[in-house]
Order: structure tokens, then sequence, then C-alpha cells
């Protein structure tokens, strides 16, 4: 039906190893599997993509229109709450993207309640873990349908 990108922001390669107690077990090649067995499901292929470094996410968002990319999955990492660049990226090339991130952002230090990125989200999902990604393909799925299809 479509081409998916699940894009993960900096430190999102640490996973299973980094502050287990607040990202839990799960690594980031286990995500983007899941990811990509429910996106096939649901009739989609899945492109994954993760770096710490800005400008590599700019480029590879710039480069989805190109890809036939249909909707994205973001989690920016830190960069929710500084990359009004990567933002910038995400509005311009006018492909809906659903925001996720595995902690609740709303409940830990205020500078993480911040986002630049949910006020032009087509949907943000906070707190639920690893099931979040998924939760965000089925949102992209959702998206793709139409609301008459859903």
């Amino acid at each position: 039906m479509s081409r998916l990108l699940l894009l993960n922001g900096p430190n999102m390669n640490l996973l299973g190893e980094r502050e287990p107690d607040l990202y839990g077990v799960v690594t980031l090649a286990s995500i983007e599997e899941r990811c990509a067995r429910l996106a096939g499901e649901l009739g989609h292929t899945l492109e994954c993509f993760q770096s710490n470094a800005e400008h590599e996410l700019i480029q590879r968002v710039q480069a989805a229109p190109g890809g036939g990319i249909g909707a994205i999955v973001v989690n920016p990492a830190a960069f929710t709450h500084s990359s009004i660049a990567l933002r910038d990226a995400l509005t311009a090339v006018g492909i809906p993207f659903i925001e996720v991130h595995l902690s609740n952002v709303h409940g830990r230090e205020g500078f993480r309640r911040r986002s630049y990125f949910s006020a032009v989200a087509a949907g943000v999902i906070s707190g639920l873990g690893p099931i979040g990604y998924e939760l965000a393909i089925r949102a992209a799925d959702a998206l793709l349908r139409g609301p008459e299809r859903n």
C-alpha cells in the first residue's frame, strides 16, 4: 500500500542499555523488527533510520517524498526540545507524521515537556514504552487509509 518511515533521533541506538529503569530493556533493533512486521501485516513497507546527527535526520526527511514515503513515525529524542531545523524539515515535506516517545515526557523534567514537533504532528504518543511505536504505526496506517476507511 505505502511506504512508512520510522525515524529515531540521538541516543536511541543505546536502547536496552541506556537507563533501563526509564527506557526499558528492549533494543531499538527489536522495536524496528516489531514495527516492520506490523507494517507488513497492514500492507505497508517500513524503512528505519536512526542517527545521532541532526543533519542526517533532516536529509532523510527531505529525501522522503522522492522515496515514496506516505507517513513518518518519529522519535526526535533530545531534538524534541531543541531542533527547529528538524521540525521545519518535517513540515516542509508535507508528509503526515506521528511523534512518539517511550517515556512520559510530561512527567519528567520541565524542559522535556516542551516539544517543537507536537503542534504540527498528526498525533503524539508518549509514555507507553515500546508499544507506543506499534500504536504509531497503526495511526500512520489509519491516516493513509483516510477517515472513510477507518
